[in-house]
């Protein structure tokens, strides 16, 4: 009896030892500070199996994120800056929490309930990305940091009534978190005390060779979506819902991201020196996320699964990175060094009400998800 005691508590601490190993960390430190002085904060998330996501509080955003390769050895597949001279000398919106509005807004203006917003242009003719100031330049609040099975941070923002012309105020909540199955999952949630619009996402640039490691046109990608939405000369949807069936955008089966970027034949192309659309993955938000999206890197190995409740997926082929950035690795990026995948509402929605709603009422919570799921493919040559 006193054997089988003694290999039961043998047992169970090699067991505890093993969960030990394994369990997540988070922790946090300072990133330096902005030029008016305010201190930002980097936290950490490691998975315990071979993953480690770092976001900023500057734009909660991810700054790095390490995943193994074929073989097992991590590497970061996230662009950005080495430190936060670049983020404000030359703003790219490198892994950035977007809003109020993601994506663009024709010429600055939309109605709600009969009266009309103005909201800073700050992208030719049109508002991009909440405008001059958006999520993406202020400091977020990091509310909580947890380690364990899923190391996650919260962080929060409060935009008050009339920030950057949107009406309301609006607390707007960013959690991280990742498992141990290499799955990275982002959640925004936003509150009004006001009628308003929101369209929060996520703006990371992927390389899933590595950052710095350059073109991504080999990259093969899937979107599952049967449909885009076709814009004019500065990247405004033209209301038209186009079948990508025979097209440049037919991402339904994979193919290489670089095979048809340059096809000067197709005028939605050199519109936006290469893909920035957004595809139509349904009419509506669905009940459950879904595959919206997957990439497969034949050098790495890896593969990114991007799943999302949203009805929209703007995909971004890095087309406006011309050499004049550099890298966290020293490098400089260029045009094709990244991609990336946004899930989100429709683009320029409130001007569209074909598109949908962006409107959110007091009382309700405005929420997108989205996990980016991570492995590896052995064959992938």
């Amino acid at each position: 009896m006193m054997r089988k005691f003694g290999t039961g508590l043998a047992t169970a601490i090699l067991l505890a030892s093993a969960t030990a190993a394994t369990a997540g960390e988070a922790s946090k430190a300072s990133f330096g500070g902005t030029p008016d002085g305010k201190d930002v904060t980097l936290v950490t998330l490691t998975n315990g199996h071979g993953a480690t996501a770092k976001i900023l509080s500057l734009g909660a955003a991810l700054y790095a994120l390490d995943v193994p390769d074929r073989n097992g050895k991590p590497g970061d597949i996230v662009l950005g800056y080495p430190d936060l001279k670049g983020t404000f000398a030359m703003p790219q919106y490198f892994g950035d929490t977007v809003g109020r509005y993601a994506n663009r807004i024709a010429k600055g203006k939309f109605t709600l309930d009969g009266k009309q917003y103005n909201v800073p242009v700050n992208n030719g003719p049109n508002s991009l990305h909440g405008g001059k100031v958006g999520f993406d330049k202020v400091i977020w609040n990091v509310d909580k940091v947890e380690s364990g099975a899923t190391p996650s941070v919260t962080l929060t923002y409060v935009s008050p009534d009339g920030d950057q012309g949107y009406p309301g105020k609006l607390t707007a909540t960013a959690t991280y978190s990742l498992n141990d199955k290499n799955e990275l999952t982002i959640a925004y949630s936003a509150t009004t005390d006001a009628p308003t619009i929101v369209n929060i996402t996520n703006h990371t640039y992927w390389n899933l060779a590595g950052e710095g490691s350059g073109s991504v046109m080999d990259q093969k990608l899937m979107i599952a979506g049967d449909a885009y939405l076709p814009t004019d000369a500065t990247a405004i949807p033209t209301g038209e819902i186009r079948n990508v069936a025979g097209t440049d955008f037919d991402f339904r089966k994979a193919k290489p991201i670089g095979k048809d970027v340059r096809d000067a034949k197709e005028e939605q192309i050199v519109f936006g020196r290469g893909y920035d659309h957004n595809w139509v993955i349904s009419r509506k938000e669905v009940a459950a996320p879904r595959e919206v999206a997957r990439v497969s890197d034949p050098k790495s190995g890896r593969v990114l699964s991007l799943w999302s409740a949203q009805p929209g997926l703007q995909f971004y082929s890095g087309n406006f990175l011309d050499g004049t950035t550099s890298g966290k690795s020293g490098g400089v990026y260029r045009q094709g060094d990244a991609f990336a995948l946004e899930p989100q509402l429709f683009p320029d929605t409130p001007n569209h009400p074909d598109f949908g709603s962006a409107r959110l009422e007091p009382g309700k919570t405005y929420r997108n998800v989205m996990t980016y799921k991570f492995s590896t493919d052995k064959g992938a040559k």
